[in-house]
């Protein structure tokens, strides 16, 4: 671990486990053609209603006018923003919560939400946001003093699990104890006038106003709820959290009933544009079955459809936009109807992480000379996605997707599009292990069919590389705890954009953020200089990162070079092994007029310019 002075405020975990430490996983997600963070668990039901409809709430209430009828495959666990870290919960906070941004239908683009109007001064480090004429879900106006509330909740509330979005990630100026821990009150957020909010940095950040649209970042009504500072609060937590999500977005709170469903309802008075359907509703279903039964039953207006039962053939794409966006048809369905198609190659990636500590380093190498990303690309996941040598994205990798292809066909050190059983063995070998001497390592997944098949296709090829590899299944919250404590091996998990920059991703890389001892690692690798050859080459090339966060030209060029010395890091230690960035892929009858979301994925959706038609077709 590096020396605790030379890391900046954007050093997430500041070696010392300070204010920056959190117990969740941002971005983290698990399966990557669901619109939750895992396909476990139990099945759902749910009675045919699409259209206009006076349906059954989970809660016994009722939805009167039109219904938008949607699936969800994760549970969602909390509606309080701030505590939000597991996509299903995203999905309907942003129908609830605005911010000062947004990203538009989830491209990767920032416009003014809640921000009428915006300055930045020249040096980087100031915001200046006029806010729009808005009122939150309870009829009171939406102030500057609601913003410097909410993003104290962020900062310093102990139900925040995205503490370190303000605090390091952006780096709102702030004061800490002789713990580096977080002063509550210190913000350098000020009400500089009803509807002015001043922001101060301590350092520019390339991506403010991109993070700015995360709903951590959401405004809450002043004082609601009394988990910091002196106010006592309007509601207790678990109503706001719960019940009573008070926000100022299109939709107001409508039920939600644990593990089977949740519904909003349109707000009349939203300073935007007024939903143009009554209701959105949210079937909970984790199994792959129950959701494709749910979804052919035409329970579902707009859903997804499992890797299991689904035809690639049967995709006829009519069009692709100049953000790779597929749009056409998928058909016919079991049902007999032919649904609409999206296809996005979204800002993601899928991999295999390693606790180095647990898995050594020719073993974790031998991983990487079998593994065949095209293989398991176009035979386990059907496509539904592209082959992955890096841990960043192509579209946001340093010179885009041309540079990210030049660099791996040029230095990827592994076998490529091929598995290659006879160098795993021989660096296996050369380690000292052989037939008589093989190394037994666990492989934890979650609840995935599809990911089941990838690893007995791995288990089958390692075997013959003197590498015994057992495979567990765990549900998400387990396998997340277990990453935490330290006690995985080998393990699968996503990572979604949290905002569209390479840093967010190789922050995952950054060996100061993976002791599992300490609090609150991003992930489970436990990268030192003991585990891995190259750990020092990604601890000082994040920190150059760190050091070169402004949004400038020559900042951009040194970050540039440290990222791909991140990805060349990583190659020679093999932390974490990409698989695959996903292609999200949602499908809709015929009653719904939706566009396509954008690469940040379709829990930054907002609904409000849904159409739905009187009956489906």
């Amino acid at each position: 671990m590096p020396d605790s002075t030379k890391l900046s405020r954007r050093g997430f975990l500041k070696a010392t486990g300070g204010a920056a430490a959190v117990t969740a996983l941002a971005g983290c997600s698990g399966e990557g053609n669901g619109e939750g963070t895992t396909e476990s668990g139990g099945a759902g039901t749910g009675t045919e209603a699409t259209g206009t409809a006076t349906e059954e709430s989970g809660d016994g209430s009722e939805l009167s006018g039109s219904v938008f009828n949607r699936v969800l495959s994760g549970t969602i666990t909390t509606l309080d923003p701030v505590a939000a870290t597991d996509t299903a919960s995203g999905i309907v906070i942003q129908q609830l919560f605005d911010c000062l941004m947004a990203y538009p239908n989830a491209l990767p683009t920032v416009e003014n939400e809640l921000a009428a109007d915006y300055t930045v001064s020249d040096d980087y480090r100031t915001y200046t946001f006029q806010l729009a004429d808005a009122t939150f879900h309870n009829g009171d106006k939406v102030t500057a003093s609601d913003f410097v509330y909410a993003w104290e909740r962020l900062a310093a509330s102990s139900n925040s699990r995205r503490a370190y979005f303000i605090l390091d990630s952006v780096g709102v100026q702030h004061e800490t104890d002789g713990e580096d821990s977080y002063v509550p009150g210190s913000l350098g957020v000020e009400a500089t006038g009803e509807t002015e909010l001043t922001v101060s940095l301590s350092e520019p950040f390339h991506d403010t106003l991109e993070m700015f649209a995360y709903t951590s970042f959401a405004a809450v009504p002043e004082g609601l709820v009394g988990d910091v500072g002196d106010y006592d609060g309007q509601l207790s937590y678990d109503e706001f959290a719960n019940t009573n999500p008070v926000g100022a977005g299109p939709f107001q709170f409508a039920f939600w009933e644990k593990g089977t469903s949740a519904a909003v309802t349109k707000y009349d008075d939203y300073y935007g544009n007024v939903a143009k359907v009554d209701n959105v509703r949210w079937q909970v279903i984790e199994d792959d079955t129950a959701l494709y039964n749910y979804a052919m039953n035409r329970n579902a207006d707009y859903f997804e459809l499992p890797t299991a039962q689904f035809d690639p053939a049967k995709v006829q794409v009519e069009e692709t936009d100049d953000y790779g966006r597929e749009t056409g048809t998928y058909g016919p369905l079991r049902n007999n109807a032919t649904a609409n198609y999206v296809g996005v190659p979204t800002l993601s990636i899928y991999y295999v992480g390693f606790n180095m500590s647990k898995v050594p380093k020719p073993v974790r190498q031998a991983f990487a000379y079998v593994l065949n990303q095209e293989q398991m690309v176009s035979e386990v996941f059907k496509n539904r996605g592209s082959p992955a040598q890096l841990f960043t994205p192509p579209t946001i990798f340093p010179g885009g997707a041309e540079a990210a292809t030049e660099l791996v066909e040029s230095e990827y050190p592994y076998s490529m599009g091929e598995t290659d059983i006879q160098a795993a063995r021989q660096v296996m070998e050369e380690a000292g292990y052989g037939p008589d001497n093989k190394f037994e390592v666990q492989w934890t997944q979650y609840n995935s069919n599809t990911w089941e098949q990838m690893a007995g296709i791995l288990r089958d090829q390692l075997a013959s590389a003197h590498i015994n590899m057992q495979i567990e299944k765990a549900d998400f919250s387990t396998l997340l705890e277990r990453g935490r404590n330290g006690q995985l091996q080998a393990y699968t998990l996503g990572w979604i954009a949290d905002w569209p920059a390479p840093d967010n991703f190789l922050q995952l890389l950054n060996p100061p953020q993976t002791d599992t001892s300490q609090p609150g690692p991003i992930s489970y690798v436990n990268w030192t200089s003991e585990n891995g050859d190259a750990a020092q080459q990604a601890t000082d090339a994040y920190q150059t990162v760190v050091n070169n966060a402004a949004p400038t030209d020559q900042a951009q060029q040194a970050r540039n070079e440290a990222y791909v010395a991140m990805e060349q890091a990583n190659w020679e230690d093999v932390a974490m092994l990409p698989i695959y960035n996903a292609k999200d892929e949602r499908f809709w009858y015929d009653n719904v007029e939706i566009e396509p979301f954008g690469g940040m994925g379709p829990s930054r959706q907002k609904l409000n310019n849904v159409t739905l038609t009187e009956q489906s077709n």
